[in-house]
């Protein structure tokens, strides 16, 4: 079931209604049926592995409160406990993104034809719960959080339907702690009132700016062979707007939903694409994943404590595994590898500017390194998109040998099209610039006179009615990121 189905628009309001009249004590047991009921729309059978996954971390969580003494733990035993939560998800996770993967690498290495007698299909959302699942395990054992003893409150943090199969991956000390809560949440018409606004946005970056990129982007990508420069350059930016409108469009419409039933989800973008620097760009986009690798990788390995060269190898590794997460094949670790490479020039530009005392950014500066950046940002892109290696690189050297110009229209977009995606992103770049300063655009439409709010949520839902894009007989276009 996609956010942008008919069927979310018939399954989201029935499960508010009931949320919100049955009493409050059954609350998390109802969302709790909700969000299996929402995972099993795409595969029934899958719905075993969420509960596998959540069957071993919630009882690793109970034998680690077991294994607590005064002053901490039974090292030996809670170690164990976490090694052994972590392997079987992580082995669950390896057999269905990566055993295929790794079977045809071995077959192209040795020349060789191993093959498996039944077809592997992914899981949705299996990455991002396996990771908060992962985390509970792991806070408990640091102690940050105590363990859960209710089976059922626990399930539904590991399944709550709005962020299970795209994100964003909270954190137990956020999620868990407001679902123990939720018996004592009463009905709140401004979050109520929040939350629908949050997903008329998402669907707007969704369906009428994502969407409509995604038709000029495929068609490029797909015969990029026969493009000239001006097309693959567009291509590439075409699709950097894309994606971004496409999962902050998801997480969007995730946080929106909780915000209809009482509770905060953390935010996943702030802004990327007017991040100076690629260490900036990764505190703002995909926040809850960049996070998780900080927190449960890359400080493990060490961080930046054990001097500068360790801190760039720590970086390395964290993101070639960071593109890895993303997808089972080398374009995407090429991808994250890039990333890695790209911070460490920046840490070194860095501790350059901060020995040489260089001052701080002029306001043209600033936007210089804003473009610096996306362009940076931009490149990387390009191997995301393509299916392979091969194609990106085919993808840049086809974009330096051919400078012949078609039109844009002999793309997929028409006249009005363009012109629909233009005022699309120009009125996101505002937003973003707004938010950028400290102006929460929200804030500023519930402040107006009631006949002017209501004007301007009319108008937002039939712009998104009206202006965007809709597949054949209306089917829901997939999410990026839910392929992850």
């Amino acid at each position: 079931m996609l956010f942008n189905s008919i069927e979310y628009l018939i399954f989201f309001p029935l499960v508010v209604l009931i949320y919100y009249v049955i009493p409050k004590k059954y609350r998390y047991i109802w969302l709790l049926l909700a969000s299996y009921y929402f995972y099993m729309c795409w595969s029934p059978e899958y719905a075993i592995l969420i509960a596998l996954s959540t069957v071993i971390t919630y009882l690793s969580g109970l034998g680690l409160d077991k294994a607590k003494i005064p002053g901490g733990y039974r090292a030996t035993l809670a170690k164990m406990i976490v090694i052994l939560s972590c392997v079987s998800n992580l082995s669950i996770l390896f057999f269905y993104k990566y055993f295929q993967w790794m079977i045809d690498n071995i077959n192209n290495i040795f020349h060789s034809s191993l093959s498996i007698p039944f077809s592997i299909l992914l899981p949705v959302g299996i990455s991002f719960y396996t990771f908060q699942a992962l985390s509970y395990t792991i806070d408990v054992y640091r102690g940050e959080i105590e363990a859960e003893k209710n089976i059922i409150r626990y399930a539904l943090f590991v399944s709550f339907f709005p962020q299970l199969v795209a994100g964003p991956i909270e954190r137990s000390a956020n999620l868990l702690t407001q679902i123990d809560e939720i018996h004592e949440k009463r009905f709140d018409y401004q979050n109520v009132r929040s939350g629908l606004c949050l997903m008329i946005y998402g669907m707007f970056l969704k369906l009428v700016i994502s969407d409509r990129a995604a038709i000029y982007v495929d068609n490029v990508f797909d015969h990029y062979s026969q493009c000239g420069f001006l097309e693959l350059a567009l291509a590439a930016v075409m699709f950097a707007i894309q994606i971004l409108c496409d999962f902050n469009g998801y997480s969007t419409i995730a946080k929106g939903s909780a915000k209809v039933l009482n509770i905060d989800l953390m935010d996943n973008f702030k802004q990327p694409y007017l991040a100076t620097s690629i260490k900036q760009f990764w505190r703002r986009w995909h926040i809850s994943l960049t996070s998780w690798f900080t927190d449960y990788l890359y400080k493990p390995l060490g961080g930046s404590r054990k001097g500068i060269m360790r801190k760039m190898l720590n970086t390395m590794i964290v993101f070639g595994v960071s593109g890895l997460w993303h997808g089972a094949s080398w374009h995407y670790v090429a991808w994250g590898i890039l990333h890695g490479i790209f911070q460490n020039i920046g840490t070194v530009f860095d501790r350059f500017c901060n020995k040489n005392q260089v001052r701080e950014m002029t306001i043209l500066g600033k936007i210089a390194r804003i473009v610096i950046t996306f362009m940076i940002t931009d490149i990387a892109w390009v191997f995301f998109r393509a299916e392979s290696c091969s194609q990106a690189i085919g993808f840049f050297r086809q974009m330096f040998i051919s400078f012949r110009e078609q039109s844009l229209l002999e793309f997929g977009l028409r006249i009005h099209d363009w012109v629909i995606l233009g005022m699309a992103v120009a009125l996101l770049l505002i937003v973003d610039i707004m938010h950028e300063n400290g102006i929460r655009f929200r804030e500023k439409i519930f402040a107006m006179p009631i006949y002017f709010r209501w004007s301007v949520y009319m108008l937002a839902v039939w712009g998104v009615l009206i202006f965007g894009i809709y597949g054949v007989e209306y089917d829901a276009s997939q999410f990026i990121y839910f392929q992850f």
